[in-house]
């Protein structure tokens, strides 16, 4: 469904060229849910507009459902880290998902059977009349994947999207994503700098080096698929899967001459 192949990314100024991709090559196969980590500064996000298309490539490619991605593909949404970014305030919570469906073609009846449909999958079909700003934070995530799945992507990008919210909401929403992706099938990529989260989500680990950026592992996640966040993370796998990301990570600060943590 998605393949990367040798892709590279080269920000050149005036005085100085930096190389933030140097050689990605990884695939998510259609119906995987799959985590990408790395350390801080590895170019992450970079990365994922360059899946997305809003980002040119220097060198390799992405391709799409065997199709090359030289824009925004049509049939992948992006759910960003900044809700309140991407939400327009002086729309309601229904015509903010509705809003890609009207670029979409969709006729009226359509569209509010999808909205409505969307907004009680993410637990907020009492607030189609509300504005984004009356709502709290992981409330308005909701919103924002809830546009993301009324537009029935194949392939769905999230770009850390719960590091804004506290823990609690933190939580309900990776159980929300997991219940919408064994519901849907949609095939998800989702970056995340949070290793536990990163452990509990996906069905693989991709793990990046440090900038200039490589796949340094990629890790089956053997957890049951039913997942619990009191009974999972107390299993003695997850224990070991985590330690196994969280060695890798800090390999690849040592190898940049960066301190762990940095």
């Amino acid at each position: 469904m998605l393949e990367v192949r040798g892709l590279r990314k080269v920000y050149t100024s005036r005085d100085r060229t930096v190389e933030a991709l140097r050689d990605i090559t990884f695939s998510v196969a259609a119906g995987e849910l799959v985590c990408l980590v790395g350390p801080s500064g590895c170019g992450k996000t970079t990365l994922l507009k360059c899946l997305a298309g809003l980002l040119g490539p220097t060198g390799g490619e992405v391709r799409v459902e065997g199709r090359p991605v030289s824009g925004p593909p049509p049939g992948m949404a992006v759910v960003f880290q900044e809700y309140g970014r991407s939400l327009f305030p002086w729309m309601t919570v229904a015509q903010n998902v509705e809003l890609p469906l009207r670029h979409k073609g969709r006729g009226r009846a359509e569209r509010r059977r999808l909205v409505a449909e969307s907004l009680a999958a993410v637990g907020l079909a009492h607030t189609p009349d509300a504005y984004p700003w009356q709502l709290s934070g992981g409330m308005q995530q909701r919103v924002a994947i809830a546009r993301a799945l009324a537009y029935e992507p194949h392939v769905m990008l999230m770009d850390e999207p719960f590091a804004a919210v506290d823990a609690q909401t933190r939580a309900d929403l990776e159980d929300l994503i997991r219940t919408l992706w064994d519901r849907t099938g949609v095939t998800t990529l989702f970056v995340t700098h949070d290793i536990d989260e990163a452990v509990y989500l996906g069905e693989r680990v991709v793990v990046l080096s440090s900038s200039p950026t490589v796949v340094q592992d990629d890790l089956p996640v053997d957890l049951p698929r039913e997942r619990d966040q009191l009974d999972t993370r107390a299993m003695p796998r997850f224990t070991e899967l985590r330690t196994r990301v969280y060695g890798e990570i800090r390999a690849a600060q040592r190898a940049a001459g960066r301190p762990d943590g940095a």
